[in-house]
């Protein structure tokens, strides 16, 4: 039925870009993505603390259902971030502690929900990645339709199954499945370089800022006396 299936997840990113990534600050990666990609401002942690990485496990829900949810986290591999776009619709809760629970026993490595979800106050004392649009009381239906294994988007951020998903305090982020590697590098340079930064302004000494003022002379920018 259109709009009611389970697809299986023909790849998954490997494991050891799953790991590389979880020392990466998700900002460094986003500027090493031309800042183009986002899954938009709402979708904030609510987890306690933890960094989030691994491959999607994309699944597409009518708002403010969750049978479809359900079944993910059934067939979800240990090492998967469910990722669930339920239209950003706050009215129903999609998640809540019972299912964050049954998550965490099956080895998954977080849940992305583009809706809402509930029992905020538990999930503030667990190191469990969980991302939303926001929070209320009010509980799921349980009818369909919805859809696993399908390409989903978030703002403008398109999510295939098996690309990689990151996220940390900032949001979160997902990088192509066949860009995993070209991100990593030119992030892990990028890391590396302002941690020297930091390094150096903590231990007293001084940047280079004359390219704020080169910036805006050739702007056009005014200097008056």
């Amino acid at each position: 039925m259109i709009g009611f299936s389970v697809q299986p997840i023909g790849r998954r990113v490997s494991p050891e870009f799953v790991r590389k990534y979880r020392s990466l600050p998700v900002a460094n990666v986003s500027d090493c993505m031309s800042r183009l990609t986002g899954a938009g401002p709402r979708l904030r942690p609510y987890h306690g603390e933890g960094v989030m990485s691994g491959p999607a496990l994309t699944v597409k829900t009518r708002p403010g259902d969750n049978l479809i949810v359900h079944k993910a986290l059934d067939v979800a591999l240990p090492g998967d971030v469910v990722v669930v776009d339920a239209g950003g619709d706050l009215t129903n809760s999609i998640v809540g502690e019972i299912m964050i629970s049954y998550a965490i026993n099956r080895g998954l490595a977080g849940l992305v929900i583009n809706g809402s979800i509930r029992d905020s106050d538990a999930l503030r004392r667990l190191s469990f990645p969980v991302y939303a649009a926001g929070v209320t009381h009010r509980g799921p239906l349980k009818t369909g339709p919805g859809e696993i294994g399908r390409p989903i988007a978030f703002d403008g951020m398109v999510i295939e199954p098996g690309d990689l998903i990151i996220g940390d305090g900032d949001g979160v982020l997902c990088i192509p499945f066949h860009e995993v590697e070209e991100v990593y590098q030119a992030a892990a340079a990028k890391k590396k370089s302002e941690d020297k930064t930091l390094a150096d302004l903590k231990a007293g000494g001084s940047m280079d800022r004359s390219w704020v003022d080169a910036a805006l002379k050739q702007l056009g920018c005014e200097f008056r006396e």
